[in-house]
């Protein structure tokens, strides 16, 4: 049995390259991404591996708050290095500063912030310390001078010698008079480094220069690094630790992983997923199609004394097969998708060459199994169907295929599509929303799926009904054969649907994001201008510009935000910072309780939502410890109500409660209301004249604001649209191959139609359009799949994350619907030209 299912396999291999080959894109998606991604990771160790290589010990604060925000850590005495200098084993001992520092290219832009920190630091003499080492002019020296990584200097058009502005935040006006590189290497669009004088560095950076950033230990040749610092830690104050070179490099890894590598390869993974999905509809199909073909084959078998058992096994053995050779294909092509992602990241300075991709045993593990998994569980379904045919049934000539009339699966799909919708109604209305909409769209998913082929064929006959008009007797032929077999046009179409309805929902959800954004600013936009960082990782705005916009006569109001963080019961708090007054007046709140008036230098306002929570009332206290060791008790003086529009968190302070604790404060936006019969273009050329001596950050009315933050959400959705377009890729190629095993099975049908006086463009016709039949039914039940969870993911997250407008972009999926009939009529072309090229009389003749 086992050398006939290889030998009728090995005869059959053409017919099962489609079916390999929705797996070897899923395969090579998923292997790609654990290569890239630990690949990415592996640089990141390299480079800071060779960054700390001589620090054997570091001295820094134990208390780190708002690590979501990049982290503030507590400082260090300064008066510890010379303590530490004179521990038995040390070598040497270096002092760091370390702040934000965004400098301006020499075309007035700011350079960076987009994600990568832009880092200002104090220079370190000690060559064993420092990360960097100086390429080209000198250290900087006292006040206004800097050295900058040649990186930044090259993406700046900076070089030694040029003047330019350094954002801290405040603007200082700095001379290039050094180019440094990282020891580790850095990618060209990663993180910016700006050095200062040390003693120039506190003073900017952290207000202060009796503190340090953190103290970086070198030991004596022989002493190991844990013995250090033993010796050390009986040297330091409560609030300060010592940890080990390897310690810190490793949390370093850590940490980028948790900011960005985890997150990267998590979402990568879930296309995958998608992908891996689209497959096994597009394998399950091509399957039962097969298996269909194959019934008096396996009849003939069982009558011939094989048991059901084996051909079950016979066929479960294709699927394995079929299984291991694509995931090795897969994984191969993983492999060189990731080298050739590798070696065109590196080349652009993205990521830190490594040498060469990096290719674990987890991801050959995975692989394979993930392969062989989905390609196995996908052919489960139609081995046991054919196993199941009783060998004197299997041998008639012809098969009905009555599936659209199967009351069970017409109650089943039923049921299952109504709980999966009764779930989604109610989970805006349950503690925790999250599991019964996820559980309600995965059962949506599956009635629908069960219902495929109940509806397939009244669907498809409705969509077709133009092509009667429009393309005549190709267009009826079309129609019944994409009507005639029900289950076949469900299977192949649900792959194709599966893709659309995830494409649709991100679609939909960033609609309605936008929508729900741009109708919150236009409602708590109390002003006409809006002053804005150029980037959300950079320096953010001087806090002095505030209040240099406010003496200007154009300008009647000005409402600074900036962020803070602190700890409110051990627990990370993200709080707003501004003027409660300016709030009130431009920051369009929906206050409650009490009054932001009372909000002052002792006071607090808290959104309601979080005031319940917390059982807090207007009169209650607060407690914030912060960074520096220090606590505010702060009394309750407003609730509020908060929206996605406001920018404001779910706590807010006033300025002068905060300024002291911060270590380096800056404003995210500031929004300013003109003076009476000041008009936009007058305000904004005040503005702007006032913003060009406080590092040029980017003025915008209303309308640009609100285009500004929707332009964010476009840029993801168009990298998830690159990432879904696999989905497509894949679920064209399951048309594709289901058609061509149609042509197959239907030869002497096409024989017979050619011999009527049917042409050959009318049979490409023909076939094309039954493919673009099939490819519509998927796309239009995609469609609405996925409006539908949007919608339920809508209500779900109205309470919670304040997205409470359902927006429908027509435009934009009326265009996902026209993909969908060109993926139909693409799938077709190899399909068509087969059915074309049959030979009449060879087909007539074929049983």
């Amino acid at each position: 049995m086992i050398a006939v299912t290889l030998q009728q396999l090995w005869a059959r291999k053409r017919r099962l390259v489609g079916t390999g080959l929705a797996v070897v894109f899923g395969i090579a998606f998923l292997s790609g991404t654990m290569v890239l991604s630990d690949t990415m990771r592996a640089g990141f160790e390299t480079m800071f591996g060779q960054a700390n290589a001589g620090i054997d010990a570091v001295v820094r604060g134990e208390a780190t708050i708002g690590a979501e925000m990049g982290g503030q850590t507590a400082q260090v005495d300064a008066a510890l290095l010379d303590d530490i200098r004179a521990v038995d084993g040390v070598a040497t001992a270096a002092a760091e500063v370390e702040g934000i520092a965004q400098v301006v290219a020499d075309d007035g832009t700011a350079i960076g912030g987009d994600g990568p920190p832009t880092l200002g630091l104090g220079w370190i003499d000690d060559p064993t310390l420092s990360s960097y080492e100086l390429v080209e002019g000198r250290a900087p020296v006292g006040p206004g001078e800097v050295a900058i990584d040649t990186a930044t200097a090259d993406r700046g058009g900076l070089v030694i010698g040029d003047t330019t502005v350094v954002r801290t935040p405040a603007p200082v006006d700095v001379t290039v008079v050094g180019l440094v590189d990282l020891a580790g290497g850095t990618p060209a669009d990663g993180p910016t480094f700006t050095l200062f004088d040390p003693t120039e560095a506190g003073s900017l950076l952290l207000g202060r220069t009796d503190v340090v950033t953190r103290i970086l230990v070198a030991a004596d040749p022989g002493v190991e690094e844990q013995v250090l610092v033993d010796r050390i830690e009986p040297l330091l104050p409560d609030g300060t630790e010592a940890l080990t070179g390897t310690a810190l490099n490793a949390e370093l890894v850590d940490d980028i992983g948790a900011d960005f590598l985890d997150f990267f390869e998590r979402m990568l993974l879930v296309f995958a997923g998608i992908a891996l999905l689209v497959a096994t509809f597009s394998i399950f199909n091509t399957f039962s199609i097969t298996t269909a073909q194959r019934t008096q084959q396996s009849a003939l078998l069982r009558t011939l004394g094989a048991t059901r058992r084996q051909v079950l096994g016979a066929t479960m053995l294709e699927a394995s097969v079929v299984g291991v050779v694509a995931s090795a294909v897969g994984l191969l092509a993983g492999l060189a998708l990731a080298t050739g992602l590798t070696l065109f990241m590196s080349a652009r300075g993205w990521i830190v060459d490594t040498g060469g991709p990096v290719v674990l045993g987890d991801t050959v593990t995975a692989a394979m199994v993930v392969g062989l998994v989905v390609t196995v569980v996908a052919g489960v379904v139609p081995a046991i169907r054919a196993s199941a045919v009783a060998p004197l049934e299997a041998l008639r000539s012809a098969e009905i295929d009555r599936s659209d009339t199967s009351l069970v699966r017409a109650i089943g799909g039923a049921l299952l599509t109504a709980v999966g919708l009764g779930l989604l109604v109610v989970a805006p209305d349950v503690g925790d929303p999250l599991l019964p909409m996820a559980s309600g769209a995965v059962a949506t998913l599956v009635g629908v799926v069960v219902l495929g082929p109940v509806v397939a064929r009244p669907a498809t006959g409705l969509l077709g009904s133009a092509l009667l008009r429009l393309r005549g007797g190709t267009g009826a032929l079309a129609r019944e054969n994409a009507m005639r077999n029900p289950r076949r046009t469900a299977a192949t179409a649900s792959a194709l649907m599966v893709g659309v309805a995830v494409v649709t929902l991100f679609t939909v959800v960033g609609s309605s994001v936008r929508a729900t954004l741009d109708t919150e600013i236009r409602r708590t936009f109390g002003g006409d201008l809006v002053v804005m960082a150029d980037g959300f990782s950079g320096s953010g705005l001087d806090p002095a510009l505030a209040p240099a916009l406010q003496a200007d006569p154009a300008i009647d109001r000005t409402l600074a935000l900036g962020l803070g963080v602190g700890l409110v019961d051990g627990e990370e708090l993200v709080f707003s910072v501004a003027d409660p007054a300016a709030v009130q007046e431009l920051g369009g709140l929906v206050v409650t309780a009490g009054d932001l008036a009372d909000v002052d230098r002792n006071g607090i306002a808290v959104s309601a939502e979080r005031a319940a929570e917390a059982g807090l009332t207007v009169g209650d206290s607060v407690t914030i410890a912060f960074v520096d060791g220090a606590e505010e008790v702060l009394t309750v003086g407003a609730l509020f109500e908060a929206g996605p529009g406001d920018g404001l968190s779910t706590h807010l302070v006033a300025t002068e409660t905060y300024a002291p604790h911060a270590i380096q404060r800056a404003d995210t936006t500031i929004r300013i209301l003109l003076a009476d019969g000041v008009s936009v273009a007058d305000g904004r050329a005040a503005v702007e004249a006032i913003t060009s001596t406080h590092g040029s950050p980017v003025v915008l009315d209303r309308d640009e604001f609100s285009a500004q933050v929707s332009s964010d959400i476009d840029g993801v959705l168009a990298f998830v649209y690159g990432l879904l377009a696999l989905a497509i890729v894949i679920a064209s190629m399951g048309i594709a191959n289901a058609l061509s095993l149609s042509v197959h099975e239907r030869v002497r049908e096409i024989g017979l139609l050619r011999a009527v006086g049917q042409t050959r463009r009318q049979l490409r016709g023909m076939v094309r359009w039954e493919s673009v039949l099939v490819a519509v039914f998927g796309t239009v039940g995609g469609l609405g799949l996925g409006s539908l969870i949007a919608w339920a993911a809508i209500r779900t997250t109205a309470a919670s994350e304040g997205i409470g407008t359902f927006a429908l972009p027509t435009t934009q999926l009326a265009i996902v619907l026209a993909l969908g009939a060109t993926v139909g009529i693409l799938a077709a072309v190899r399909p068509a030209r087969r059915a074309a090229r049959v030979q009449v009389l060879t087909a007539i003749a074929t049983e």
